[in-house]
């Protein structure tokens, strides 16, 4: 049986404590129109810390669609009560991947097995790949967006990639089953006319590579790299991104690097050692590429994600492993984005949350997601 979203008995709980509270509610509007003490805005969580010149601003942790409702008094005030978030909405299961296209944000999720698009322009919320029908989702891992926003999502048990506009209509899917054995992580081409998907393979398992698509056709082109430990060939492969001048840069798990290849699979260049220190790699996982060509990598064993130019040297470290959850404190992180405005969106699986972060160049309130006026 297909797992179902449902709320219900949550909402009903959420009205039954509302009673009982009401009074204590009205209290504190009356308290509050009275006038209050102006309160100082806590300072931003800088990154790097002082006395170093900041480069980028923790923003906000998201935890469910209910980010993009607006929060009038009341609902701020029965979160404070009750010590849950009122809003109407989906709380994450288990968060993967995301891809973000102009303030919207798409979030795979393993259990309740859909796509989440949060939009903060438009405030609206939309559950992808639930329809009864052929366009539903059973396991999506990866997601990517073309320059349309169309939607490209991997789905590892279906061993398909499916194919949604921006809206989450679905259009179609391709088939994988011929070429890859545990497909994972998905990138797109900007114009949309090529996918490419990483078969994360396994421990018997040769097929360690990334499979290129024609969306148009839906037919496979050609496969790139194999398994084992030289220049152009995978081990564990992750998840992929377009950098600069159009090339692949796919984490490599196994062999604890990232490679970069041209799209036809002609080696570039790699990156990364085994080991605990800045730039080494432990547990590789996400990446994704900004409009600058610098790349974001995504390690799980050390709880955070590591910025790169496109040749591989060091620019700065972001988060900690942590058990107790807090900015920038992740135990599980996966997925990772970077927007058209240099906000970057981290997904970590165990906290089950999406954090942002704007880099120190841009206000609160610029760019696609600016998202002051839904805090």
């Amino acid at each position: 049986m297909r797992y179902k979203l449902n709320t219900r008995s949550y909402n009903d709980l959420i009205v039954k404590g509302s009673k009982a509270i009401l009074p204590f509610v009205i209290l504190i509007l009356i308290a509050g129109c009275a006038g209050s003490p102006e309160t100082k805005k806590p300072k931003p969580i800088a990154f790097p810390a002082p006395p170093d010149q900041p480069r980028y601003y923790y923003e906000r942790t998201i935890f469910g669609t209910g980010a993009v409702k607006l929060a009038d008094k009341m609902s701020r005030l029965k979160s404070i009560l009750t010590g849950a978030d009122q809003r109407d909405g989906y709380a994450f299961a288990k968060p993967f991947d995301i891809a973000v296209h102009q303030g919207r944000l798409f979030i795979s999720d393993t259990v309740h097995r859909v796509v989440f698009a949060l939009d903060f322009v438009s405030g609206e919320s939309i559950i992808i790949g639930d329809s009864g029908d052929a366009s539903d989702l059973f396991k999506p891992l990866g997601v990517a967006t073309d320059n349309q926003g169309n939607l490209y999502v991997c789905d590892i048990h279906l061993k398909k990639v499916m194919l949604y506009d921006r809206n989450g209509k679905w259009r179609y899917d391709i088939d994988l089953s011929n070429e890859m054995d545990r497909p994972s992580g998905v990138e797109v081409s900007g114009d949309g006319s090529t996918v490419f998907v990483v078969d994360i393979g396994g421990v018997k398992s040769k097929r360690h590579r990334v499979a290129v698509y024609d969306t148009h056709s839906r037919s496979h082109l050609r496969t790139l790299g194999s398994r084992g430990t030289k220049s152009g060939e995978f081990n564990l492969p992750r998840d992929v991104a377009v950098g600069q001048n159009n090339h692949l840069y796919v984490t490599d798990g196994g062999n604890f690097r990232v490679q970069v290849i041209d799209q036809q699979g002609e080696n570039i260049r790699s990156w990364g050692t085994p080991g605990r220190h800045l730039g080494q790699f432990s547990r590789p996982k996400g990446i994704a590429s900004d409009n600058a060509g610098n790349i974001y990598v995504v390690d799980a064993a050390f709880g955070n994600f590591q910025i790169f130019t496109p040749n591989g040297e060091l620019l700065l470290y972001l988060g900690t492993r942590s058990e107790t959850a807090g900015p920038a404190k992740y135990m599980l992180p996966a997925g990772i984005d970077v927007d058209e405005d240099g906000r970057i969106y981290l997904v970590d699986q165990f906290f089950r949350k999406v954090e942002v972060f704007r880099p120190a160049g841009l206000a609160e309130d610029e760019g696609y997601s600016g998202l002051a006026q839904y805090q």
